[in-house]
């Protein structure tokens, strides 16, 4: 089945201070509908944005790799049927999260055992 991935940027929910709560439980609730549902595979946001490098030698360096004004946010890998029930959850989630999402499909992996 195919794996896609539904993300959003950093600064896109757009909360006020006395919501966040509200927006954490209706996010919980999609992913805790999505693993009865059997595809949620995994997710998570992210705490602050400080990436580091790890070049092909082994460096290790302060990111990012390229500056952008665009950073993820958060993020939900799901393995669905099809595009349109990735669109379904993506549209739950944009929802409970109260900003767009980005939907976009994984490439197969043949090597992958299902």
């Amino acid at each position: 089945m195919p794996r896609f991935i539904i993300s959003f940027n950093d600064g896109d929910m757009q909360v006020a201070d006395d919501e966040w709560q509200q927006v954490a439980d209706e996010s919980h609730a999609v992913v805790r509908e999505a693993k009865a549902a059997g595809v949620w595979i995994f997710g998570g946001g992210f705490h602050s944005y400080e990436p580091v490098v790890v070049t092909e030698n082994g460096a290790v360096t302060q990111g990012p790799i390229t500056k952008s004004d665009v950073v993820l946010g958060g993020f939900s890998v799901l393995e669905v049927g099809d595009a349109d029930e990735a669109y379904y959850w993506a549209a739950k989630i944009a929802k409970s999260c109260r900003c767009p999402q980005e939907v976009r499909e994984f490439i197969d992996d043949p090597e992958s055992v299902n």
